[in-house]
């Protein structure tokens, strides 16, 4: 879960004028994007681009950091497909440096209260783990096509399972929502594409792979926070350091949660005394998710979204941008797909794929969803599944086939030309903001396009002509 802080890379223009002398990003690709909690499905593909609630970002999959966030900057961004074999162990060597770094953490983890009882404990099978370093190294960005993550974080075999689970565990469903006031099947989604409803969590032993990760530097203190965060639990006797296992970057559980996250908001939902995300019995992973949704803001009683149908000659300028109440849209001429369309709150209307996919009304809900994993994909692909969960059926516009994401040197390059040609996109950074959405629509209309505002690679090939 989760995401990667990275300084902006600045392009400099090499002419004045429009198009001339830009470097121009590598040809497109299709790959997907690699994945260290592989799910058998696909899981979506993040990002983290630092932007505000307010930026208007569109770019399909694309994170921000949120501090409170459960998984942190460095989640991991692999997200492809899983197989369901076993894990193949990670292996260990022999390192003096880390044998010296251990001795100094051991310090400063009993300066913040673990004692060394606990340290000793946790540690006694700790080894240093090159092949985690290698993993965090070697991080290439791919992308996906928008209709490849969704048609697979909704396939038919994972909403099946998901009724299948959901089902299996309806009572404690059921208990999880009147405590939190969060509706199971959307955590139920939430399991289903984090880990396959529990059937995939990750075999890395974490006080390994974090210290290793910890000794390494690059994110030392980051890294050592959450290895305090992992002695607290050994102390507190919520679990084992041998039950403590997950994704080499440190996310772990039935729904994955980092370590400094299940601090503050994992509970002990059996009544055991113990909060044990680890444990086969997935109550107390469930539970903190439903708290950690709760906590964030969720409204009862109002949906995440729903999909509308837009009518002809609708101002695309309205979408990913201003928030109205359904009435208000309504008005304008949109309509629900399914159902009706009520005043549950103000709705900003989101078009992941441009004018040529779905549209859909999302609500404040749909924003505490992105508290988890904030990209607008990973959202709609928990609002979607947790529906079909609990009977609905699909969306009814199909997503357009082979419409994939800008990697983040294209949607710097995207920029460049658009400065270039003398529409503003307020920095060269990648971030694809309200201001960079707004040149782009600029350009479309003077181009005679259809003024989506979608950053498409269509778009960009058009740019570099």
């Amino acid at each position: 879960m989760r995401a990667f802080s990275k300084a902006a890379a600045l392009f400099l223009l090499a002419c004045a004028l429009p198009g001339a002398g830009l470097a121009q990003a590598g040809a497109p690709q299709t790959s997907l994007r690699p994945l260290a909690r592989p799910v058998p499905e696909g899981v979506p593909a993040t990002r983290a681009i630092p932007v505000s609630r307010n930026a208007a970002v569109v770019v399909p999959g694309v994170t921000l950091a949120v501090s409170s966030s459960l998984r942190p900057q460095l989640r991991p961004r692999d997200l492809g497909t899983a197989s369901t074999s076993a894990p193949q162990a990670q292996p260990v060597a022999s390192n003096p440096g880390f044998e010296a770094w251990k001795r100094g953490f051991r310090g400063r983890a009993m300066a913040q209260g673990i004692t060394a009882a606990t340290f000793d404990r946790a540690f006694r099978g700790a080894r240093f783990m090159p092949d985690v370093i290698k993993k965090d190294r070697n991080q290439s960005e791919f992308t996906k096509s928008i209709q490849d993550y969704m048609e697979g974080a909704v396939s038919d075999s994972r909403v099946r399972n998901g009724r299948r689970a959901y089902g299996q565990q309806s009572r404690l469903f059921s208990r999880i929502e009147r405590s939190y006031g969060v509706p199971g099947r959307y955590i139920a989604a939430i399991w289903g594409l984090e880990t396959a409803y529990g059937s995939y969590r990750g075999k890395t032993p974490l006080i390994s792979s974090m210290a290793t990760l910890a000794y390494e530097g690059r994110r030392g203190r980051f890294y050592e926070a959450q290895l305090i965060a992992l002695l607290k639990v050994v102390q507190h006797g919520d679990s084992t350091p041998e039950n403590m296992q997950g994704s080499w970057a440190g996310a772990s559980g039935h729904t994955q949660f980092m370590p400094t996250s299940y601090l503050s908001y994992a509970v002990d939902f059996t009544g055991d005394g113990r909060r044990d995300i680890w444990a086969e019995d997935p109550s107390d992973s469930l539970a903190s998710s439903a708290n950690y949704l709760s906590r964030h803001g969720w409204k009862a009683g109002q949906p995440w979204g729903l999909e509308v149908v837009l009518p002809q000659g609708f101002d695309y300028s309205l979408s990913n941008g201003p928030e109205k109440m359904p009435s208000a849209w309504a008005r304008l001429g949109v309509r629900p797909a399914r159902g009706e369309l009520r005043d549950y709150g103000q709705a900003r209307l989101l078009l992941l794929a441009g004018a040529k996919g779905p549209a859909f009304l999302v609500f404040d809900n749909f924003d505490v969803i992105k508290r988890y994993n904030n990209a607008d994909t990973y959202a709609l692909a928990v609002g979607i599944l947790g529906d079909r969960i609990a009977g609905a059926g699909d969306i009814t516009r199909p997503w357009p086939a082979g419409e994939r994401m800008l990697k983040r040197d294209e949607r710097i390059e995207l920029q460049q030309r658009l400065q270039a040609r003398g529409y503003d996109t307020g920095g060269i950074d990648g971030i694809l903001g309200s201001r960079s959405i707004a040149a782009i629509r600029a350009y479309q209309r003077r181009a005679g396009m259809l003024p989506d505002g979608h950053p498409s690679v269509a778009l960009l090939t058009r740019l570099r002509r």
